[in-house]
């Protein structure tokens, strides 16, 4: 059931102030020097020996640091989050009293020179694929699948390429892409995400950045800077389950996945004339309504087809089942070691307070 328009009409003053405010994200794999720096032995390793030249050891050690941070950038991720996040069992339940998990994704579209302000409001339904890293079991999903390696409280949806979404996403970020860099992964632009569950009365707002997941994500050669940006800014929001099968993790066999999860119909839409083309403009060689697709690898299809990742900053529940009274909780996340202030709570990496709605 579609939401209530009063309820899913966010407070885009708020999205606005995020997207100025935030601060920029960081495309370096500092993570993975931190983790090899501060490992500790009880014996020194082959190249901290006695007889070995000061120049020799840190050529070796820096020799060393390099090929360990390049193969985890390259092929792993660098997880630092150490739990799941406060939020997100309720928000599992109520998800799943949903008929279809629709929600209304806004984001941030640059507005006409001469406008008073820099940005408007760009708002659309979208559907929710699960959590980055746990795509839900679908016996009709002939894909194959990443051992369930890592969990997340990283929001997901899939998208077309060619839709205004994916360059706002890209243009927003920190790095500002422009229209070619957003043909490839990256992104990390300010969006909001709104559900409302009308089965149990409740309105979830999630705020947070949004990057974007594409073929090159792997297997390309040398990664570019969109490439580092999503594996370091998603990678270090998701947690380790289950060390087996971790060496065999793959970005690209979850994009994958998440295309086969999609009905053939639904794969189809990948093939259909450039969103927002005129109808008498020419489609281009392959391209056409009603299309079904059965083959994982379509061209046409995966060329266009993206997964875009929510990574959440703010989250707030309003729960409007008591019309006596109704609650309100906001839920930051602040990292580990944050101190909790007046009237809020600190749980794990998040921050929670009660808020009157």
């Amino acid at each position: 059931m579609l939401a209530s328009p009063t309820l899913v009409s966010s407070n885009l003053g708020h999205l606005l102030k995020f997207h100025h405010l935030k601060a920029p994200v960081n495309n370096l794999h500092h993570h993975s020097s931190k983790i090899h720096l501060a490992r500790s032995t009880k014996s020194n390793p082959p190249y901290l020996n006695k007889t070995s030249p000061p120049i020799k050891i840190a050529s070796r050690a820096l020799a060393r640091l390099r090929r360990l941070t390049c193969t985890m950038s390259t092929t792993a991720t660098t997880p630092s989050s150490t739990g799941a996040a406060p939020w997100r069992p309720l928000f599992n339940t109520h998800i799943s009293k949903m008929d279809s998990p629709e929600f209304v994704l806004s984001s941030l579209h640059a507005a006409p020179q001469g406008a008073p302000v820099s940005h408007l409001p760009r708002a659309r339904y979208c559907i929710y694929r699960g959590m980055w890293g746990e795509l839900p079991e679908n016996g009709r999903n002939v894909a194959p699948r990443n051992a369930r390696v890592y969990e997340s409280d990283l929001l997901t949806l899939t998208t077309d390429v060619r839709m205004e979404k994916v360059p706002e996403i890209f243009a927003t970020g920190a790095g500002h892409g422009d229209v070619a860099q957003s043909q490839g992964s990256g992104g990390g632009g300010p969006v909001e995400a709104v559900f409302w569950v009308k089965g149990v009365m409740a309105q979830w707002r999630i705020r947070g950045d949004a990057f974007v997941v594409a073929r090159d994500i792997e297997g390309g050669g040398e990664e570019s800077s969109g490439v580092r940006t999503v594996k370091s800014a998603v990678g270090e929001r998701m947690r380790v389950v289950s060390e087996e099968g971790k060496e065999a993790w793959s970005w690209n066999t979850e994009l994958t996945a998440h295309f086969g999860n999609l009905s053939p119909g639904m794969r189809g839409s990948f093939k259909n004339p450039a969103p927002g083309t005129p109808v008498g403009s020419t489609p281009g060689e392959g391209l056409g309504m009603g299309q079904k697709v059965d083959d994982l690898e379509d061209e046409v299809a995966r060329k266009n087809f993206r997964v875009v990742i929510i990574k959440p900053e703010v989250v707030e529940l309003c729960d409007l089942s008591d019309p006596e009274r109704s609650r309100r909780w906001r839920y930051t996340f602040v990292g580990p070691n944050a101190q909790s202030g007046e009237g809020a709570e600190i749980l794990g990496e998040w921050k929670k307070e009660e808020l009157w709605p």
